[in-house]
């Protein structure tokens, strides 16, 4: 992981690399198609759900009324599909225990 504490396709391409014993160009080509086929299954509006990790849920939002918080006008919000997560009960554990 970098300093700032951010996990990149990088670190997990040499985190392959040194725990399965890959070649750097395996681990990187492997971190990429398994990122390439979670996008394929999502931009075909498939849920992704990894045991024990979580689920990335697609859900539609309707049209709604918001309001610019500067001015008070409201401006109408068109309806859109948005990606979520949810941790696993398991990851949600491991988390914690892990302050």
């Amino acid at each position: 992981m970098t300093a700032a504490g951010t996990l990149t396709r990088a670190d997990l391409a040499e985190s392959l690399h040194r725990e399965v014993g890959l070649s750097r160009a395996d681990a990187s080509r492997i971190v990429e198609q398994i990122l390439k086929h979670m996008c394929e299954a999502l931009a075909k509006g498939e849920n992704v759900k990894i045991s024990g990790f979580g689920s990335f849920v697609l859900r539609d939002k309707g049209e709604r009324v918001g309001r610019n918080p500067k001015t008070g006008v409201e401006v109408p919000i068109a309806p859109r599909r948005v990606l979520t997560f949810r941790a696993s009960q398991m990851m949600r554990d491991r988390i914690v225990s892990a302050r």
